[in-house]
């Protein structure tokens, strides 16, 4: 039995196919189309999900669309409804497009599936379970647990925010639901607008911006208080209430509204090229520590509900990892599984096990031993003969290496030398991270490698930290982590043995003095709190990357690698070969490995590339 799941028309279109329970491909439509975000129809994605399991859609048992679109349409008339006259503005922008197209939803998606190819209407069961159960299933059914607690927080679904469900088997029961307006990921994302950075897809910057803050100052506690006592108020289960007066989302075309913020901590709007200040630093400091506790006492109610020793967890604010990480240390849980796709885009994959475990109610199989997820690389691979056509199209001369072992030994001795490295192998990641196939690599031990990285590769903000890749056998010896961390969700400390010590001032020093402060013998990857976000690589999931790593440490003593996703500021992570040959002509990068193929940037001819991508064999 075949189930094909999509997310779409919000953000982060995804599709998902599942064959008898088991995930045969997922792919996120940004990938193909090489727009960030996309949120269209995902017809490649799709396409390729289709292709890969063999099937068309006349095959198909049935269809999963991962919200009900009358629930949300009947949340946003109620909301204008209860603000009116508020909105005005805000109803008429979007109310044409609910009615021509997405009241309609179920037309419109058969007739994009008739886009793609001819089928029987009659024949297609089409499924639309809700959001939030989406984002439970897509954690839930690939843990490999048998019963779980399921925590998932977003922005808004269609009503629900947040919800507490309790896994048995193949079954999920909704226990507890937090409603719209009243939603943590719509506050962090209120920060996200404030502080200058994009809504739904800069919360990671804001993120990353928080350890800049000053844990000690007084404007950080100010802010918080702030923020407890005027925006939000916080009850002992996690339940929250925001306080509207101050907030834009529910009827207008903003997150915040800026005079009242402005009142209220005595900073402006930061727009996105202005500097970023000490200000805005605290003031992602404080909502950073905010979002975890409330993080933190929706797990403990979470428990104390289930009392389950295990917690499942999906939706935005799961990719979350620095609160991900400090709740690991929190120990209210024996074992904690997040979806490496945990945003929209995950929905897709939530939709079609909802369908298959609880709407067929198919029961599960459990391989403990065995990643469901198979690393999170369920995208397309492609073959050696498109790299063989993209060198004759562009004239690209390219070193081949006959085998493996060949091919990482000279990868990891291009890297100790103090090159970047664009890396694609096999199929490519499901989920925001990179996690090994579509890389760039560098050494972490070079003092110079985060700036350079952000500045000549990436072209993003300098604050940005890296991440790294370790042997899962050697990642205690680099970090304080108590499990395993594939997916990139997690923060450990860096080993204090491996630190530098600070200066007394430190916290006080100027951003830029502070931001390129050596604090370990692995530079590129400490942040300023000397936290980092780990990746631990497996042999059994990701083994050609882990023969890297190997070879890398037995050539430099470290088993650690830089690895951040192949991708320029403002562009999906790169899915093909040639997707990939365009970003490493267009930026500083050294090398680029595709397969057994190797590019020295040195020896390519001239030229610079526009913003558009496409594979040579289509």
């Amino acid at each position: 039995m075949y189930i094909l799941g999509i997310s779409a028309y919000y953000h982060d279109a995804a599709a998902a196919i599942l064959k008898d329970g088991e995930i045969i491909a997922a792919a996120h439509e940004e990938r193909f189309t090489r727009k960030k975000h996309d949120a269209g129809f995902p017809k490649h994605a799709i396409e390729f999900c289709l292709k890969q399991s063999g099937k068309s859609i006349d095959n198909l048992d049935a269809v999963a669309f991962y919200d009900k679109p009358f629930l949300k349409f009947e949340r946003l008339l109620e909301t204008y409804y209860g603000f009116a006259p508020k909105g005005v503005k805000s109803f008429i922008t979007s109310m044409p497009v609910w009615v021509k197209e997405k009241l309609f939803l179920r037309k419109l998606i058969l007739d994009e599936l008739l886009e793609i190819q001819l089928y029987d209407k009659k024949k297609i069961k089409l499924l639309f379970p809700e959001h939030h159960l989406s984002h439970a299933a897509s954690a839930f059914y690939p843990s490999n647990l048998k019963q779980a607690a399921i925590l998932t927080i977003d922005g808004v679904g269609e009503w629900s925010t947040a919800s507490i469900c309790h896994g048995k088997e193949n079954q999920i029961k909704i226990l507890k639901e937090l409603h719209f307006p009243h939603s943590v990921g719509l506050l962090y994302s209120a920060f996200t607008y404030y502080v200058g950075f994009r809504v739904n897809s800069g919360e990671y910057k804001l993120m990353g911006l928080a350890p800049y803050g000053n844990p000690a100052s007084q404007r950080v506690k100010k802010y918080r208080d702030l923020i407890c006592r005027e925006l939000i108020d916080v009850r002992d289960d996690g339940s929250v209430w925001l306080n509207q007066r101050y907030f834009n989302y529910a009827v207008g075309l903003t997150m915040a509204k800026d005079d009242a913020w402005e009142k209220l901590f005595g900073v402006k709007r930061r727009l996105p090229d202005d500097e970023v200040t000490q200000a805005y630093c605290d003031l992602a400091l404080a909502i950073q520590q905010v979002t975890e506790d409330i993080v933190f006492k929706m797990a403990y109610h979470a428990q104390s509900l289930t009392g389950s020793e295990n917690l499942c967890m999906a939706g935005g604010v799961a990719l979350n990892c620095v609160a991900n990480g400090k709740l690991l240390k929190q120990n209210i849980f024996k074992n904690i599984y997040i979806q490496p796709a945990a945003g929209d885009a995950g929905g897709a994959l939530g939709a079609a096990y909802s369908a298959w475990h609880i709407y067929m109610d198919q029961p599960r199989t459990y391989t403990p031993s065995y990643d469901l997820m198979q690393g999170a690389f369920l995208g397309p691979e492609y073959p050696e003969q498109e790299v063989e056509l993209l060198s004759r199209k562009y004239d690209a001369p390219f070193t081949r290496y006959e085998d493996e072992d060949a091919l990482c030994n000279a990868v990891a001795r291009i890297i100790s030398e103090g090159n970047v490295v664009g890396w694609v192998q096999g199929r490519s990641e499901w989920g925001p991270r990179a996690l090994g196939n579509r890389s760039i690599l560098a050494d972490p031990r070079n003092t110079e490698m985060q700036k350079r990285l952000n500045l000549k590769i990436k072209y993003r903000e300098s604050f940005r930290p890296f991440a790294p890749a370790v042997l899962e056998e050697d990642s205690d010896k680099y970090f304080e982590l108590s499990q395993v961390s594939p997916y990139m969700l997690l923060i450990g400390e860096v080993r204090k043995e491996l630190r530098q010590k600070l200066p007394a001032n430190y916290h006080e020093l100027p951003l830029r003095e502070k931001l390129y402060y050596v604090r370990s013998s692995l530079p590129a990857i400490t942040h300023l709190d000397f936290s980092a976000r780990v990746q631990t690589v497996s042999r059994l999931t990701n083994p050609r990357f882990h023969k890297l790593l190997t070879a890398f440490k037995e050539l430099t003593g470290a088993g650690v690698i830089v690895n951040t996703s192949f991708n320029v500021r403002g562009e999906p992570i790169v899915n093909s070969p040639e997707d990939a040959y365009r970003c490493f002509i267009n930026t500083e990068m050294d090398f680029l490995a595709v397969g057994n193929y190797v590019f020295d940037k040195s020896k390519q001819p001239k030229r610079k590339f526009e913003n558009e991508y496409s594979s040579v064999l289509d």
